[in-house]
């Protein structure tokens, strides 16, 4: 197997030039803003600049490595290794001049997600993580929430990109968490609010439909800190949760009802 730390080096180099282009792009009046799927599936010129900076990196230094990015879908195939890629997530936020949004980078092993990196460009925050060797935010270690209560909870969610067609959209497992959480946040970038939950900004976290793009980096550091992940839902894309031990359970039963 290559080196892992070789490949998480090389992965928070690509975060960081990517997130580089973003800053500079960032707020700036000429920003080129298009859609996909609705109105509400935003694509930017950043995040296209942002995905040929990490694809051509990767092709460059791993050459017989397969990619998955959200723009661009597969790249090779026949692999072992996959990146999985999230050149920008949260473009929403980004595209109106909102800094909760990242780069995200995992990389797989046979399946297996081994390294996961996460960059808040704007924020200065660097989320990694190694399997098996715990996870950090700018080189310092993460644990998640220590709490043993719902009541206690913040907790983050989001919605679908069609929500406005399609009944199953979050709203009735909001309903339901909502009474028994201290409070709820939409803070609108999965792959962000997942590393927040792994280090203790927010308490737990929950979304359906989701695409692997924006799960696959921060899942891991999410384990890795700690917390419980899981997919709650199979027949909507990737629909995860993650909560310390303590109430995973407990959040899991109102989600799934």
């Amino acid at each position: 197997m290559e080196q892992l730390g070789d490949i998480l080096q090389a992965a928070m180099a690509m975060a960081r030039e990517a997130g580089e282009v973003q800053l500079k792009m960032w707020r700036g009046s000429g920003l080129e803003i298009t859609t996909k799927q609705n109105d509400f599936d935003v694509v930017t010129g950043a995040d296209k600049a942002s995905e040929r900076i990490i694809v051509d990196a990767v092709s460059r230094q791993f050459p017989g490595h397969a990619i998955l990015s959200e723009e661009s879908g597969m790249h090779g195939g026949g692999s072992a290794w996959l990146w999985v890629i999230d050149p920008l997530d949260g473009t929403t936020n980004y595209s109106t001049g909102l800094p909760h949004f990242n780069v995200s980078i995992g990389v797989k092993h046979n399946g297996e997600t081994v390294v996961g990196v996460v960059y808040a460009p704007v924020l200065g925050e660097m989320f990694t993580a190694v399997k098996g060797q715990g996870a950090l935010l700018n080189g310092k270690p993460i644990r998640c929430s220590a709490k043993g209560s719902l009541t206690s909870a913040v907790i983050a969610t989001g919605f679908p990109y069609d929500k406005a067609t399609a009944a199953d959209n979050n709203l009735a497992s909001f309903s339901r968490v909502l009474p028994v959480v201290r409070g709820i946040r939409r803070l609108g970038a999965a792959a962000l609010d997942i590393c927040y939950a792994a280090a203790e900004f927010l308490d737990a976290f929950w979304e359906q439909n989701l695409n692997e793009w924006d799960v696959c980096a921060a899942l891991l550091i999410a384990a890795e800190a700690g917390a419980m992940t899981g997919d709650y839902r199979i027949d909507r894309n990737r629909s995860v949760i993650v909560a310390p031990p303590a109430f995973y359970h407990n959040l899991l039963a109102l989600i799934s009802q």
